[in-house]
């Protein structure tokens, strides 16, 4: 999302940098561009000239005390950065908790949104922050609505208020108002409803979900609202704003393709805050929106504090300690912390996922785009490291023809691929040995770099087994 928009931001200013002192025609040039760029992207019209004109004036008014050419255009980006900010909502907004719980959450939007998968994303969010969170079934329209919550909660251990099964059958009012009444009894802090949507806005729709909200007085109402279906987001967030009423937005399906203007739209127009954003099918892709890390994005300057904080929910921090504190005593980064690293990575998502949150990461992946990165590679290599035995992923060195032929076996791969990963490993292996004997400051090894340590000194290789018993050589590989 915002590749496009984030390219044409990144040749503005970087058009903009190359001049001397910046004229009048060269601000006209670049606010053009960047109001093309906007309008191209599917942000609402009155939104752009609103943001244009801001720009402008601040813009203008910066550039009076600025004589230098390059720190007039930092001048304007910063401007635009801000204004960006703005759009988006301005600071992070956190869901209000009830001074007597439970917390009622109420989902509100149409059908297609996500809201039931998006329902069982809050609910492990807060979850894993400690809360005792309750998903309520009142989206009794849709067919196996009720299944497919009663699935989710099952799969994030977070129980569901569902009496009604649903397709056409029960009332929903009541289900939501019962369920609210029921974690009130068994003390649960925090109540997601999850509502029927439908495919366009009709009075029922807007009949349902009204009645619903005050039956259960939520402390908050969310519009979830799909991030790919452009200006209709806009449309569509009004209708719901004046049929109901919402407190603040989640975007889903952030991690599409599409151009995204949507979320530079809707807090605009409706005054109301984007909270949070679903970025891909985990139902742990879900986090808090920043409007300062998504107009860091979109200007191209990435986003390393999400980045970092993914990080740092996946990497094992034992194990990185003991990782950090092995290459401290001069051992080898073995096969075993290589699939701990991988391990760790494939929870941080997609690598070109990760791409986009680095600086200049948005231009890498215009480069690369035809490189396209083969995510299954992740897979492919844990399969062969799950398919090798302790001390085969602890002494790479025993992996002869007839182990490397049986680890391919149980991969389900080819003994090249085998071979491969072992040559990329040991170079690998090598570098890691130079970085370290070089030193890197401490502390990275949980990033799968070794930390600082002084060269290691010689220990006397293993002695091979001379044994000409083809059983005793039989017992030596299965270790």
């Amino acid at each position: 999302m915002f590749d496009s928009l984030s390219a044409r931001f990144t040749s503005a200013f970087s058009s903009l940098r190359s001049r001397g002192k910046i004229s009048a025609a060269d601000l006209d040039s670049t606010y053009a561009e960047i109001k093309q760029a906007l309008l191209e992207s599917d942000v609402a019209l009155e939104v752009v000239e609103a943001f244009i004109a801001e720009v402008s004036e601040k813009s203008n008014q910066a550039l009076s005390t600025i004589q230098s050419g390059s720190n007039q255009a930092n001048a304007i980006f910063d401007v635009v950065n801000s204004s960006l900010v703005e759009i988006l909502g301005g600071a992070a907004r956190r869901v209000r908790f009830s001074k007597n719980p439970p917390t009622v959450i109420m989902l509100a939007g149409l059908q297609g949104a996500g809201k039931t998968t998006l329902a069982g994303k809050l609910a492990k969010f807060y979850a894993d922050q400690g809360n005792t969170p309750l998903l309520v079934a009142a989206d009794l329209q849709r067919p196996n609505a009720v299944t497919q919550l009663q699935v989710v909660g099952e799969s994030i251990n977070v129980p569901v208020f569902a009496p009604e099964p649903g397709n056409g059958v029960g009332d929903p009012v009541k289900t939501a108002k019962a369920g609210v009444e029921f974690a009130k009894s068994k003390q649960y802090n925090m109540v997601i409803v999850d509502t029927a949507g439908r495919l366009g806005i009709d009075a029922d729709l807007m009949k349902e979900a009204s009645d619903i909200r005050d039956a259960v007085k939520p402390d908050e109402i969310l519009f979830v609202v799909d991030a790919m279906i452009g200006q209709d987001a806009v449309r569509t967030s009004q209708a719901f704003l004046n049929g109901v009423g919402f407190d603040g937005v989640v975007l889903t399906k952030l991690d599409g393709d599409a151009r995204g203007g949507a979320a530079l739209s809707i807090a605009s127009l409706t005054k109301r805050p984007i909270m949070f954003a679903s970025t891909g099918e985990k139902l742990s892709d879900f986090d808090i929106f920043y409007p300062e890390r998504m107009a860091s994005r979109i200007l191209g300057m990435g986003d390393v504090a999400t980045l970092a904080e993914q990080a740092k929910k996946a990497f094992d921090s034992d194990k990185s300690a003991k990782l950090e504190a092995k290459f401290a005593s001069g051992e080898d980064f073995t096969l075993e912390d290589f699939l701990d690293q991988l391990s760790a990575m494939s929870k941080m998502g997609s690598m070109s996922k990760l791409m986009g949150m680095l600086p200049g990461g948005g231009q890498m992946k215009q480069l690369t785009k035809g490189a396209n990165f083969d995510e299954s590679e992740i897979v492919r290599t844990k399969a062969i490291i799950q398919s090798m035995t302790p001390r085969e992923r602890q002494e790479p060195k025993v992996l002869n023809g007839s182990r490397r032929a049986r680890i391919a076996l149980g991969a389900g791969l080819k003994v090249s691929d085998v071979n491969n990963l072992v040559d990329r490993f040991s170079a690998a292996q090598k570098m890691m040995r130079q970085i370290r004997n070089g030193g890197v400051p401490a502390g990275m090894a949980g990033m799968g770099m070794p930390a600082m340590a002084p060269k290691p000194a010689n220990i006397p290789p293993k002695k091979k087994s001379k044994s000409g018993n083809p059983a005793k050589r039989a017992l030596e590989e299965s270790q």
